[in-house]
């Protein structure tokens, strides 16, 4: 049992490169290289997106969404990373790992709304198509955009409120790569049995409702594609809905596993692993995902570079 004797930190100690000095440049140039085309990749789409006026659709509008959301969410974590990696004593200040934290799970948020938001465009575009541009107009769509941000970062001001408000009794070591709830609800030494609570119960409408929304959607999306005669219907139709879903599988199997779960005794190297997954590899695999097999994001893109 820890002893209940309160001290105000001043810093943490991040432990996630803990042992890794001998690797420490091959690390850095890893998550560099990360960033920058996390950064290249989805400042592409929002660009383009923005000048070519065929990918002026809610579809795109979305995207260029995710697209920025991903810019946040590496920027809120990777260049911090890079600096730890370099240092001789892998600390960040108090107030910065609060900043981290909020900021970090506000985006984690976001992202959960958004990706329903897109299911439900995706939605409506296929089992719904006379009805489009009437339910998905510029004014509802920016009105959805908000509602997801505004929502994401509600839900993070609950959460990074009460983390902090959990007394520290001297130990600063932070078991993780940045700072997240689960590694700091570890540290705590009072009761962070309402702090589970909150994870869980809002969890329940930040995660577990937009995904049973977005199962939802899928399942009514499959049916209507299988009744279409046209095979090019059907292909271009599976073509961009299993881009879609691709990544929400990925985003919304390491969130739960990462926060919809009892706080493990110990953290293991999977444990701190996985975040990376939903915070680094999809913000990097996003574009490529949505892209790759997109004709009109090529068009576009071959469109532009030719009036340069």
């Amino acid at each position: 049992m820890k002893i209940q004797n309160q001290t105000m930190l001043s810093d943490f100690i991040i432990l996630g490169f803990q042992n890794l000095q001998e690797l420490q440049y091959l690390l850095f140039s890893v998550f560099l290289t990360i960033y920058l085309f996390t950064m290249l990749w989805n400042t592409s789409i929002i660009t383009i997106a923005i000048l070519d006026q065929k990918l002026r659709t809610p579809m795109y509008f979305f995207l260029g969404n995710l697209s920025f959301l991903d810019i946040c969410y590496t920027s809120a974590t990777i260049p911090q990373m890079l600096d730890l990696i370099l240092k001789d004593r892998s600390s960040i200040s108090y107030t910065a790992c609060v900043l981290q934290l909020y900021f970090f799970f506000s985006f984690v948020g976001t992202e959960c709304l958004l990706l329903a938001v897109m299911a439900l465009d995706r939605y409506v575009a296929i089992c719904n198509p006379l009805h489009y541009s009437l339910l998905m107009r510029k004014w509802v769509c920016f009105q959805l955009a908000i509602a997801c941000w505004v929502g994401g970062f509600l839900n993070s001001v609950i959460h990074t409120y009460f983390a902090f408000q959990l007394p520290f009794c001297g130990d600063n070591r932070l078991d993780a790569f940045y700072c997240d709830i689960p590694p700091l609800l570890k540290l705590s030494c009072g009761d962070i049995s309402l702090n589970q609570k909150l994870l869980l119960s809002i969890g329940l409408l930040i995660a577990w409702t937009p995904l049973f929304c977005i199962l939802l959607s899928y399942a009514s999306i499959i049916s209507t594609v299988l009744k279409m005669h046209s095979a090019e219907g059907r292909q271009k139709a599976f073509s961009t809905c299993s881009s879609h879903l691709t990544v929400v599988l990925l985003y919304y199997g390491s969130c739960i596993f990462t926060y919809l779960r009892p706080i493990p005794s110990q953290f293991s190297i999977n444990t701190k692993l996985i975040p990376l997954m939903y915070s680094i590899l999809t913000p990097l695999l996003n574009p490529v995902i949505y892209t790759f097999r997109n004709k009109d994001v090529k068009n576009a893109w071959r469109s532009i570079m030719g009036k340069i």
